[in-house]
């Protein structure tokens, strides 16, 4: 159908041209003869229409099949091409084509017939190619300045964060643990901290619960914020907002930390790996700890005191003062005792890190 449509109108254009082509013939041959006579000018008029007519409607699926194919092509060429290259070549062209119209308007005033509109034609084809080509050849400079505008715009960004300190978000275990009290008496963690009333709820639960472990480590947390609010020069904020559609208390602040774009400080292992997963950021506690652990390497020597014996058969434990493990082996023979080992190697997990260490004795006795 729709062939016929476009070859239908091609016919129509066709004798329109037909109509043009014969009227601009007797115009430019100056034939006074048949421009007086009405009859042969109407006739001549109605034949080159149905003659151009004619021709167009024979040759129409030609051109239809042509321009397929030269759409297929094109689309085929542009398959491979990347799409910043299209339209950094368009732009380009564009560009090349107004500043080729600019010089033609100079060029028709060339005196010598037809001269003019040849030259305007090729300059229009050459600055349009030129243009895009050279819009195409610097499209490695065109994108690093937009990674440097980029860079620059971050760069802009970090500092007005820089200049106000993310809101720190308290969980109940980091509340509960107490040792945020001491970090912030260092200043290394900077205010605002928020402490959401859903939280203090669950430490009130905490503290009223009629077992006595529970019960005392709710009332350690609540002392803790005590502590916080009075004896520490660090802002608190009290954030009475719920979200009632929520269950859970970490849910509840992971949103929370969403909506303030702030930070949850907290030692749960896995209120950790969902934050993360989730794109909200969190500061561990333990994982501040485990940091500013001492570094201890294979071969050095120290002294510990073996405490009891460890699950592998022979093995001891001893604990250095930040409570960092240390299994040697066979040490269960030296439980009680202060003894020098050797560290043989160390172990960092998720949960903390681990010595493993050989007595000295032994080691001096095998070499």
């Amino acid at each position: 159908m729709i062939n016929k449509i476009i070859r239908g109108v091609l016919t129509i254009l066709g004798s329109f041209l037909g109509l043009a082509l014969f009227v601009y013939i007797i115009n430019i041959m100056a034939l006074e003869s048949i421009q007086t006579n009405v009859a042969a000018y109407i006739i001549g008029i109605i034949i080159s229409s149905l003659l151009s007519g004619i021709i167009f409607f024979f040759i129409t699926p030609w051109l239809i099949n042509l321009g397929r194919s030269i759409v297929n092509w094109v689309e085929k060429e542009l398959a491979n091409v990347p799409m910043v290259n299209v339209v950094l070549g368009s732009v380009g062209m564009i560009i090349g084509l107004f500043i080729a119209y600019l010089i033609s308007q100079l060029l028709y005033n060339i005196p010598i017939p037809f001269v003019g509109t040849i030259v305007s034609a090729v300059l229009h084809i050459f600055m349009g190619y030129l243009g895009a080509r050279i819009a195409t050849k610097k499209i490695d400079e065109i994108t690093s300045l937009q990674s440097v505008f980029k860079k620059n715009m971050s760069k802009d960004k970090g500092s007005k964060k820089e200049q106000k300190s993310s809101p720190k978000i308290l969980d109940t275990s980091v509340i509960i643990d107490g040792r945020i009290a001491d970090i912030c008496k260092t200043g290394f963690v900077e205010g605002p901290l928020i402490i959401p009333e859903f939280v203090l709820e669950e430490l009130r639960h905490i503290a009223d619960s009629s077992d006595s472990l529970k019960r005392n480590r709710g009332r350690r947390g609540l002392d803790i914020l005590n502590k916080i609010q009075k004896e520490l020069d660090i802002e608190v904020k009290i954030f009475s907002k719920d979200f009632e559609d929520l269950s859970e208390v970490d849910t509840k602040l992971l949103r929370l930390a969403e909506v303030l774009d702030g930070k949850v400080l907290t030692n749960d292992y896995n209120l950790n790996k969902v934050a993360e997963f989730q794109g909200v950021p969190v500061l561990n506690i333990n994982e501040l700890a485990n940091a500013v652990k001492p570094v201890v390497l294979p071969g050095e020597e120290m002294l510990v005191q073996v405490i009891k014996d460890g699950k592998e058969s022979g093995q001891g434990l001893a604990y250095l003062d930040d409570g960092t493990m240390i299994v040697v082996d066979s040490g269960k023979k030296f439980i009680g005792k202060n003894i020098d080992v050797l560290v043989t190697s160390v172990l960092q997990t998720a949960a903390g890190r681990m010595i493993f260490a050989k007595p000295k004795s032994m080691v001096d006795k095998s070499a």
